[in-house]
């Protein structure tokens, strides 16, 4: 049964702190230097899935939008992005020499703006993923668009190329705000392509949007998500704008006084969560929405929703391999990435034609650790003896420190700790970060050496 979250102000500001997005336990914060490609070759014979989610970073935009924490490189030259798939496909062609006994069930572009690419170049990028791995018939394939540079005929051509699903990075329709951030854009125009796209056939259409920029209020986002839902996307990804601009350069550019305070930002998610949930959105987590008849809603109600570094998805049962720069794949028993900086990729595959760097590999007590941070995130319920059997362990032993600093909540009326069960009451649905980071081991040395988003 699905909960919505209960609004109470004295909570929200008591527990309104920071922490992980949860995309991935242990998170990409415990990546650590010493990696390579035969740490690939050891997850691959280590996993028991024959199942694949890939996921191709396409780094380059047309233009700089100011509020970006994504790996991404601003330029209007096409060509970089012909040397960028010399080295991806020389990439592809290597990786995928591991993954034979497997077949693809998803295929996902993000970025930067994976449609930064022309119907030649993206033509030539599946041609050469088509050619060294297996599809599954059905298989998903996603893709991240900018609707405002998405050239000519580009739907129709990912259309032929098999994508089925469409993710458009919106943010907000009022025009100052879209000023501010170096975004414009007309609502006409989205609304143009959402429609070619539904006429296209695509099954699924997202929209991403975020709350916190400049000159946003309650008033003008109400506005915002009244023309979003007139739109009526499959699904809504509803980001909370982090300020990082010690880390992201672009972010210095906003100016912090015409961003709307704490108090703002609360009631714009408080009147967004009640508009998205009256016009028939089921709330799956943390920012997350789906229609009622959408794979993602229909499998948080069946009990088979997973998260990755995707987000939220259908196929729990895939190996995640990431292609291209930046790009994190988990695997088995580890969680690798490529080189973050470009030239530094390049060189790589040109002398390794593998760019892994980074890595963990999985503990018993990580595997364990996330399948109840996973089982929380999806469902707001944790079968507490499913785990003991799955692990053949005693969880309230086990988790005897977890259960105490999970006890402050349990006080509030955001969790209920049963015998066979934990469930997250509606009262806690909206701080289920806080509460997955009561069963982390890492957090606290992570804690101190970075920043996270609030978790509202």
């Amino acid at each position: 049964m699905i909960k919505l979250p209960l609004w109470e102000n004295s909570l929200i500001k008591k527990y309104n702190i920071s922490g992980p997005r949860y995309t991935s336990y242990p998170t990409a914060l415990s990546l650590a230097s010493g990696y390579d490609q035969q740490a690939l070759t050891e997850a691959v014979d280590s996993s028991k899935s024959r199942s694949l989610s890939l996921y191709i970073h396409i780094p380059f935009c047309h233009q700089l939008c100011y509020y970006c924490g994504c790996n991404k490189i601003i330029t209007r030259h096409q060509s970089k992005a012909d040397v960028y798939l010399d080295h991806l496909c020389a990439e592809i062609e290597a990786q995928a020499a591991l993954f034979k006994a497997y077949r693809v069930e998803q295929l996902h572009l993000g970025g930067g703006t994976p449609t930064f690419l022309t119907a030649e170049q993206m033509t030539r990028l599946i041609d050469t993923i088509e050619q060294h791995f297996t599809f599954s018939e059905n298989a998903q394939r996603g893709i991240e668009i900018d609707p405002r540079s998405l050239a000519d005929n580009m739907l129709v051509t990912l259309r032929d190329l098999r994508f089925n699903r469409v993710s458009f990075g919106v943010q907000d329709f009022n025009d100052q705000v879209q000023a501010a951030v170096n975004r414009p854009q007309q609502i006409d125009e989205v609304l143009d392509i959402l429609l070619q796209a539904r006429t296209l056939g695509f099954k699924s259409i997202n929209m991403d949007m975020i709350y916190g920029l400049p000159h946003q209020s309650p008033e003008s986002y109400q506005e915002t998500i009244t023309q979003l839902i007139e739109l009526s996307p499959d699904r809504v990804s509803l980001f909370n704008y982090a300020h990082l601009p010690d880390r992201f350069a672009a972010q210095r550019k906003l100016k912090e006084q015409d961003m709307p305070s704490a108090e703002q930002k609360l009631q714009i998610f408080k009147n967004a969560l009640e508009q998205m949930t009256e016009a028939g959105y089921q709330y799956i987590g943390m920012d997350h929405f789906a229609k009622h008849d959408d794979e993602l809603a229909i499998a948080q109600r069946e009990n088979h929703l997973h998260r990755n570094f995707q987000g939220y998805t259908t196929h729990g049962n895939c190996d995640l391999l990431g292609l291209g720069v930046s790009s994190i794949s988990q695997i088995g028993n580890a969680i690798l990435q490529n080189e973050k900086d470009l030239k530094t990729y390049y060189a790589a595959i040109t002398d390794q034609r593998s760019a892994i760097c980074k890595g963990v590999t999985l503990t018993q007590d990580d595997e364990i650790r996330a399948q109840v941070i996973k089982q929380l995130i999806c469902h707001f319920e944790l079968d507490k003896s499913g785990i003991s059997h799955a692990f053949n362990i005693d969880f309230d032993a086990y988790f005897a420190d977890s259960l105490q600093s999970l006890q402050p909540l349990i006080d509030d009326g955001l969790v209920v700790n049963e015998n066979d069960t934990i469930t997250v009451t509606a009262r806690g649905t909206l701080f289920i970060r806080i509460i997955c980071m009561s069963f982390d081991a890492y957090l606290q040395q992570q804690i101190k050496n970075t920043r996270f988003s609030r978790v509202i």
